[in-house]
């Protein structure tokens, strides 16, 4: 049976729209490296005047700064950039701007890399578990994707609904989080789309075909490899020079 995975309830800060258009600005530019890590952010007084905000939503953005691992406080320095190692990765908007730096391209490869890795894992997990009822739900779902294939558009939105159906009947909530965190950002980014070949989409279809017909018969091993396979040669396909 597939079911709709719970929503728990996450505590997090409300904060003004002023103090999150402050704290998404210096998000970006310590990410995209206009301040390097090792130095020191300006100060309060130059910050508030370069936003034309109060010292409040000032010490409050450096507070959601200091959460997401981006600076600390350095006596004697002032708020200090930190090495990317720090950084809360999968935090909503250091992933929007990390995949704004110049180098995004190299941070793609390696979603895809772990969408390999986690979405063969998730597809293994599908084949083992799939009941009848999911079975009726994933052809319907690769009837869609049929029904699309002369509409790209309408075609990706149904190939993203694919892959979460296979997501869930997997059951592994973890890997669907993480998956669904980072590629949600990296979708809105014209890179990681790409610019698609002549054929891209019957090439992707017939992929999604093979990997549908392993689900329904069960074969975890085949849905694994074949799951891995259609995402590396689709992003082959898509990927820009660089």
């Amino acid at each position: 049976m597939v079911r709709q995975a719970s929503t728990s309830t996450q505590v997090t800060r409300n904060r003004p729209a002023l103090a999150e258009a402050v704290i998404r600005a210096l998000v970006h530019d310590v990410v995209t490296e206009k301040y390097a890590p090792g130095t020191a952010l300006p100060s309060a007084a130059v910050l508030c005047e370069t936003f034309t905000v109060s010292r409040t939503v000032i010490r409050e953005a450096l507070t959601a700064l200091a959460e997401k691992g981006l600076v600390a406080v350095r006596q004697g320095w002032g708020t200090v950039v930190l090495d990317r190692e720090s950084w809360s990765l999968l935090d909503t908007m250091v992933l929007e701007a990390i995949f704004q730096r110049d180098d995004s391209l190299l941070f793609m490869d390696q979603l895809i890399g772990i969408r390999t890795v986690l979405e063969g894992l998730m597809a293994s997990s599908a084949a083992r578990q799939i009941d009848d009822d999911a079975r009726a739900v994933l052809s319907r779902q690769f009837d869609a994707l049929n029904a699309a294939l002369d509409d790209p558009e309408k075609y990706a939105e149904e190939d993203i609904a694919f892959h979460s159906l296979v997501h869930r009947i997997s059951g592994n909530e973890f890997a669907r989080a993480i998956i669904s965190s980072i590629q949600g950002k990296a979708r809105l980014v014209a890179q990681y789309t790409g610019a698609p070949p002549t054929g891209h989409n019957e090439l992707t279809h017939e992929e999604h075909r093979h990997i549908f017909e392993a689900l329904l018969s069960g074969d975890a091993d085949a849905s694994a490899e074949l799951m891995r396979a259609h995402i590396s040669r689709s992003w082959a396909r898509r990927r820009p020079k660089g």
